[in-house]
C-alpha cells in the first residue's frame, strides 16, 4: 500500500502560532459563558427555574442559527479569494463586545428585565460566537491539505484552548472570590481584553493556500446540504455520542458552588485545578505522537471508560473525603483533557469523508454541526444543573461575588447540597456511559480518512483510493 502520509508542512511557524494563539482568545470568552454565566445570574436575585427557561427559548435560535451559517459559509465566496478569515475579523470585535454586554446587567432591573436583557444578549453573543467557530476550525482544511499537520494544528490548539480556559478559570475564580471580592462585570472586561489581543494574529497572518472556490458547489442548496447530512453517517453518530456526553456534562456550571457550599471556599476549585494542570499539559503534549501509533477513536474510548471507572468512584466516596477527592480529580484530569482535545479532531474527518461520499465540499456545514453541537450541550447541561439544583431545593442568593455571599451567610439544605454533588459528579458520569454506547457505532479510522483526503484533493483517483481503503465506505 502507498504510503498516503506526508510531512511536508505547507504552513509556516507563525502562521501556526497564531492559529493557536486565537483558541486562547476563544476558549476565554467560551469558559466565562459556559462556567461562569449561570453563577452570575444566580447572583444577581433570578431565579434558577427562570434562569434555565430562558437559556434554552434562547437555544430556539441557536438551532437554526448554525445550520443557516453553515449554509451561508459554504454558499458565500469573497472577492479576496479567502473562507474563513474574513469571517474571523468580523467577530473580532462582536465576541469581546457582546460577553461584556451579557455580564453588565443593571442591579436596578427588575427580575424580568434582567432575564430579558440576559436572553438579548446571549442571542447577541451566540450569534458571534457561531460567526467565529466554524471558520477557524474549518480553516485548518485551507490551511493544508496534510492529515498530520491538521492534526498537529489542531491537537496543539486544544493546548491553547485550554491554556485560554486556564486563565479564564484562575482569573475569574480568584477575583470574583471571597478573598478579592471584584465584580464580575469589571472581571470579564478585563478578560476580554486578553481575548481580543490572543484572537488578533490570525487575522493578520493566516493564510489559505489550499482553498479552491472554483471546485465548490455553485448551486449549494438546503436540499443538498439536507442529501449531504444524511448520508455523513459518521458525522451523525459521532455528534450523537458527543451530545449526550457533553450535554449532562453539568459539573462546569456548578464549579464555583460546589467549591464554596461542600469544600468551603471558592478558591478551592482554583488549587485543585492547579494540580490538573501538569498530567493534563503532558498528556496535552504527548497525544500527537501516541496518536501517530493508534489510531485516535481507539484512544478516546478508553480515555472515556477510564473516566466513568475514577467519576463513579468519586461519586461513592464523597465530598466530605477532601484528599480522596483531590487525588481522584487529578487522575481523573488525565484522561479528560485526552478526550476533550481528541474531540475535535474527528471533526475534519468526517468533512472528508461527507465529501468523498457524496463528492459535496461542505465544510461549513460539517463544522457548524461541531459548533451547534457545542453550543447547544453546554446550553443543556446549563439549564439542566440549573433545574436539577431548583429541584433540590436550592436558596435563590443575591449577591455580586462570593465575599458579599459569606458576609450574607446563606446556607443551603442538607437535600440542596446533596443535589449538588449529583449534580457535580455522578451526572456528567452517566452521560460519558451514553456517549461511549453511541460512539462504538463509528467505524471512521486515521488510514482511511488520509486516503479519502488524497481523493479530495485530486492528488489520486476513485478506483486507486477504494483499492488503498482498509474496507469499503
Amino acid at each position: 500500500m502507498e504510503n498516503v502520509s506526508n510531512e511536508r508542512y505547507m504552513t509556516t511557524r507563525r502562521e501556526r502560532v497564531s492559529y493557536w494563539s486565537y483558541f486562547v482568545g476563544q476558549n476565554i470568552f467560551y469558559t466565562i459563558v459556559s462556567t461562569y454565566l449561570l453563577t452570575y445570574l444566580a447572583m444577581i436575585g433570578v431565579s434558577m427555574t427562570k434562569i434555565s427557561a430562558v437559556v434554552l427559548i434562547v437555544k430556539i435560535w441557536d438551532a437554526f442559527n448554525d445550520p443557516i451559517f453553515g449554509w451561508i459559509f459554504d454558499k458565500v465566496k469573497f472577492k479576496s479569494g479567502q473562507k474563513s478569515l474574513p469571517w474571523l475579523k468580523i467577530s473580532l470585535l462582536a465576541i469581546p463586545l457582546t460577553t461584556i454586554f451579557m455580564f453588565a446587567i443593571p442591579s436596578g432591573l427588575d427580575e424580568g428585565m434582567k432575564l430579558f436583557w440576559f436572553g438579548a444578549a446571549y442571542v447577541l453573543w451566540d450569534t458571534a460566537y457561531t460567526i467565529c467557530d466554524v471558520p477557524i476550525y474549518s480553516m485548518v482544511t485551507t490551511m493544508t491539505d496534510n492529515l498530520h499537520e491538521r492534526t498537529r494544528l489542531m491537537s496543539t490548539g486544544r493546548i491553547t484552548s485550554g491554556a485560554g480556559s486556564v486563565i479564564a478559570t484562575a482569573v475569574c475564580t480568584f477575583l470574583v472570590s471571597e478573598k478579592v471580592g471584584v465584580s464580575f462585570t469589571l472581571t470579564v472586561i478585563m478578560l476580554s481584553v486578553v481575548g481580543f489581543f490572543t484572537m488578533l494574529p490570525i487575522c493578520i497572518y493566516g493564510q489559505e493556500r489550499n482553498y479552491h472556490p472554483e471546485k465548490e458547489e455553485e448551486n449549494f442548496s438546503f436540499m443538498l446540504m439536507f442529501k449531504y447530512l444524511i448520508k455523513n453517517k459518521y458525522l451523525l453518530i459521532f455528534y450523537s455520542g458527543y451530545f449526550f456526553s457533553a450535554a449532562l456534562n453539568t459539573m462546569g456550571a456548578v464549579t464555583l458552588f460546589a467549591s464554596y457550599y461542600l469544600f468551603g471556599s471558592s478558591i478551592f476549585s482554583l488549587l485543585v485545578g492547579a494540580l490538573t494542570i501538569a498530567p493534563s499539559l503532558i498528556i496535552a503534549l504527548v497525544l500527537p505522537k501516541i496518536n501517530k501509533k493508534i489510531d485516535k477513536f481507539v484512544l478516546l474510548i478508553w480515555c472515556n471508560i477510564i473516566s466513568v471507572v475514577l467519576g463513579l468512584i468519586t461519586y461513592f466516596v464523597g465530598y466530605k473525603n477532601v484528599v480522596a477527592f483531590i487525588i481522584l480529580t487529578v487522575l481523573r484530569s488525565a484522561p479528560l483533557s485526552a478526550a476533550s482535545f481528541l474531540n475535535f479532531l474527528f471533526t475534519p474527518d468526517c468533512a472528508e469523508y461527507g465529501q468523498y461520499k457524496t463528492g459535496i465540499d461542505a465544510k461549513g456545514i460539517t463544522f457548524a454541526i461541531q459548533t451547534f453541537s457545542a453550543k447547544i450541550t453546554g446550553a443543556i447541561s446549563s439549564s439542566l444543573a440549573m433545574f436539577l439544583l431548583g429541584l433540590f431545593k436550592w436558596i435563590p442568593v443575591t449577591a455580586s461575588d462570593f465575599e458579599e455571599l459569606q458576609r450574607l451567610n446563606i446556607q443551603q439544605p442538607p437535600e440542596a447540597l446533596s443535589g449538588l454533588w449529583i449534580t457535580f459528579i455522578l451526572v456528567p458520569t452517566i452521560g460519558t456511559i451514553i456517549g461511549i454506547i453511541l460512539y462504538s457505532f463509528y467505524k471512521l479510522n486515521d488510514k482511511d480518512v488520509q486516503i479519502m483526503a488524497k481523493y479530495n484533493a485530486g492528488e489520486i483517483d476513485r478506483e486507486t483510493a477504494e483499492s488503498m481503503l482498509s474496507r469499503k465506505y
